[in-house]
C-alpha cells in the first residue's frame, strides 16, 4: 500500500528582547531559578500587563523577510489551561488577530527547491519550566522563562518528509539569526518546535488524523521523531486500528514517541479577548522604519560575496548559511586583502572540523576574533599554513588565544634567509646522491629537499623562501 506523509511545524522562537513580553523582568538565560520573576510573571491579582514594543518590531522583521502580510492592528487573547508552570492559569497569545499573516520560506533539500507557506506568526508569552530531576519524587517549577516573548511560526501542512522538515527548521533558524531577533541556541530553548504528523493513502483527498509531537529542540530529534511517528501510524492503520488525535512526546533514549495526552481542540482552551490589553496599532511610519532598517539577509550576502569577494557560488552559499560564519568571514577579511584565503579556511578546514564533531559553528570554541587573528598571522607570515592548521586544532580543543598558542609553543615562522640558507646547504651536503639525481633531470626530487628543510625546522620555515633558496642552490 502506498502512503503519503503530511507534516506541519509550529516553531517557537524566543525573541531576543531584554525584557519580557508584558513585564520588565529580565529574559537573561542561566540565572538561578525564580530570580528573573516579577509580580506580572507570577500572575498576582491586581497587576496589569504592558506590551513590549520591541517584540512587535522583531515579529514584523520576520514578517517582512518572509513576504508575509503584516497586520498593523493586532490583539491578544487568553488561552486557558492549567499547568504548574503557568501561574495565571492562562497564556496570553494572539488567536484572532496575529501580528503576521500568510508568508513563505524557500527551502533546499539536496539540489531541490521547495516553497513552504506560512499560515501565520503570532506573539505569545512563554510558560515557566517544570524541573523533574532536582528533588526525589517531586517537581520543581522555575518561572524565569515565564513571560519571555515567543514568536510562534505556523507552517501550512506542506512538508512531505523528515528531511524537508529539518530543512525548513534550518531555514527559519538561519533567517531569525540573520534578522537579529533570536540567538538560535536550541540547547537553551531559544528555538523549539511542535511537529504535526499524519499519513494518508496517496489517492485519498482528505488528510489523515494527526498526532502532535511536542517540544523538539534539535535537528536530529526532529528527523528521528518524524520517521518513528510515520512508521508507527502506518503500523496502526495496517493492523486495522485508527490513529488517535493526541499529543505525544519523543524519547530520544528509546527513539520512540509516546502518548502524553489527548489532543485539545481550540474550544478546549476557551479563547477570549484579553481584557487587560488593548489592540496594538503599528503606524505606517513605524512599518516603513522597520523596512528601511532590515539587516542584510542570507541571499543578499551570498550575492555580495560572489560579486565583491569573488567567491565561487558554492563557497558563498556555505559561508552565508550561518550568521556566525558570515561574521567570521567578514571579520577575517578586514585583516587581509585575500578573501579567497579566508573562504578556503572556512569552507575547508573549519567545515571539516564541524563535520567531524557533527556540531554547528555556534557550538564550537572558535570565535570570530580568534579566526580573524589566525588569518592575520597567516597573511603577515608569522606562521605558515601548515602551522596554522595545528593552531586551529588547538583552538578547537581548548578555545585558547591564537597569539598565546603561537608564543607558548614557539611556532613563529623562520623568515631569516641566512638561517634558512644555512639549513638548506646542510641538507644538500648530506644528500649528494639526491642532488646528482636532481641535476640529472629528476625534478620531482625537489619536493624531497623542501621536505627535509621543513623537517629540520619543525615546519616553521617560510615555504616561499625555502623554495627560492633551494632553487638557487640546486641549480
Amino acid at each position: 500500500m502506498s502512503w503519503e506523509t503530511v507534516i506541519g511545524l509550529e516553531i517557537h522562537v524566543q525573541l531576543s528582547t531584554e525584557s519580557k513580553l508584558f513585564s520588565g523582568g529580565s529574559t537573561g538565560f542561566g540565572a538561578e531559578p525564580n530570580t528573573h520573576v516579577d509580580l506580572i510573571d507570577m500572575g498576582l491579582p491586581g497587576v496589569l500587563p504592558v506590551a513590549n514594543k520591541d517584540a512587535f518590531y522583531k515579529a514584523i522583521r520576520f514578517g517582512l523577510a518572509t513576504n508575509a502580510e503584516i497586520n498593523q492592528t493586532s490583539s491578544f487573547d487568553r488561552k486557558n489551561y492549567f499547568y504548574p508552570d503557568l501561574p495565571k492559569g492562562y497564556q496570553i497569545t494572539q488567536m484572532g488577530m496575529p501580528i503576521v499573516g500568510k508568508g513563505s520560506i524557500k527551502i533546499m533539500v539536496g539540489d531541490q527547491e521547495k516553497i513552504i507557506n506560512i499560515t501565520r506568526a503570532h506573539l505569545e508569552e512563554d510558560a515557566g519550566k517544570s524541573i523533574h530531576d532536582l528533588f526525589e519524587g517531586e517537581t520543581g517549577v522555575d518561572l524565569n522563562r515565564a513571560g519571555t516573548p515567543l514568536l510562534e511560526i505556523v507552517s501550512e501542512p506542506e512538508i512531505s518528509n523528515a528531511k524537508e522538515a529539518v530543512a525548513y527548521f534550518k531555514a527559519v533558524k538561519q533567517l531569525v539569526t540573520f534578522l537579529d531577533i533570536c540567538d538560535g541556541i536550541m540547547a537553551q530553548g531559544s528555538m523549539r518546535c511542535d511537529v504535526n504528523v499524519s499519513i494518508k493513502k496517496t489517492e485519498d483527498k482528505e488528510l489523515g488524523t494527526r498526532a502532535e509531537i511536542k517540544n523538539l529542540n534539535s535537528f536530529k530529534f526532529i528527523e528521528k521523531a518524524i520517521n518513528f511517528e510515520i512508521e508507527r501510524q502506518i503500523r496502526v492503520i495496517e493492523s486495522g486500528e485508527s490513529v488517535v488525535q493526541e499529543t505525544r512526546l519523543y524519547d530520544n533514549v528509546k527513539n520512540e514517541t509516546r502518548s502524553m495526552r489527548s489532543k485539545e481542540e481550540a474550544n478546549d482552551y476557551r479563547y477570549f479577548p484579553c481584557p487587560d490589553l488593548l489592540p496594538v496599532v503599528i503606524t505606517d511610519e513605524e512599518l516603513n522604519e522597520i523596512k528601511e532598517n532590515l539587516p542584510e539577509l542570507p541571499g543578499q550576502k551570498e550575492k555580495r560575496y560572489i560579486s565583491e569577494a569573488n567567491l565561487e557560488e558554492s563557497e558563498a552559499k556555505i559561508i552565508s548559511s550561518s550568521k556566525t560564519m558570515a561574521n567570521m568571514f567578514e571579520d577575517a577579511c578586514s585583516k587581509t586583502d585575500d578573501s579567497k584565503l579566508v573562504a578556503n579556511w572556512l569552507v575547508g578546514d573549519v567545515s571539516a572540523l564541524l563535520n567531524k564533531d557533527n556540531i554547528d559553528i555556534e557550538d564550537s570554541k572558535l570565535t570570530s576574533i580568534n579566526f580573524a587573528t589566525l588569518i592575520e598571522r597567516i597573511s603577515d607570515k608569522t606562521i605558515s599554513g601548515k602551522i596554522a592548521k595545528s593552531v586551529l586544532e588547538d583552538i578547537w580543543e581548548s578555545g585558547n588565544d591564537v597569539d598565546n598558542i603561537i608564543k607558548e609553543k614557539g611556532l613563529v615562522q623562520i623568515q631569516d634567509e641566512s638561517i634558512l640558507e644555512s639549513i638548506a646547504n646542510k641538507i644538500i651536503n648530506d644528500n649528494p646522491g639526491q642532488v646528482e639525481a636532481y641535476r640529472c633531470g629528476k625534478d620531482k626530487l625537489f619536493g624531497f629537499f623542501v621536505g627535509q628543510v621543513m623537517k629540520e625546522t619543525q615546519g616553521k620555515a617560510n615555504p616561499q623562501s625555502v623554495n627560492e633558496i633551494l632553487r638557487k642552490l640546486l641549480n
